[in-house]
């Protein structure tokens, strides 16, 4: 792959980035499967999953997903965002082999959102201690993390 092909893979992935992070979602997929013509990497294919989800589409989005994994399968991302796509799609059983396959990804710099994905799960299947420990594990990683402060402070009620 040539410098040049790359550099402009690279452009096009941050500016797929940007017109998602400002909503621009159309755009963003048109960006994100350019970078992926040019170069196709296992970023490119999850941040396109994860544009598909804001879009409402999240089959699409599992399939990119998966495509990511095909590329690289060190990388957690794309493991982590499939696990908790099955949560959003009512299918938390499925969800959890998804999640642990994050937690032993080499290639991933947010274990604390697979823990706290796992942790959904776990609740939604009636594992309340499970939950706990999973939610435990992810402010142990990310102490500030304010959804599983709030998870945890939730669960804890409950049991109560």
């Amino acid at each position: 792959m040539s410098d040049e092909r790359t550099d402009i893979a690279v452009h096009l992935f941050r500016e797929a980035y940007a017109s998602q992070m400002r909503g621009n979602l159309d755009e963003a997929v048109l960006l994100y499967k350019k970078s992926i013509e040019m170069l196709p990497t296992a970023e490119a294919y999850t941040f396109l999953g994860w544009t598909y989800r804001f879009q409402g589409k999240i089959q699409a989005a599992i399939e990119e997903c998966k495509h990511a994994i095909m590329i690289d399968p060190t990388l957690g991302n794309p493991y982590n965002d499939i696990g908790a796509y099955l949560i959003d799609l009512g299918r938390p059983k499925e969800a959890v082999s998804w999640l642990e396959r994050a937690l032993r990804a080499a290639r991933y710099e947010a274990y604390h959102y697979a823990w706290f994905n796992l942790g959904r799960a776990m609740l939604l299947t009636d594992r309340y201690s499970e939950a706990q420990r999973c939610f435990e594990r992810a402010l142990e990683i990310e102490p500030n993390y304010a959804i599983a402060k709030e998870a945890l402070s939730n669960l804890k009620r409950l049991l109560q």
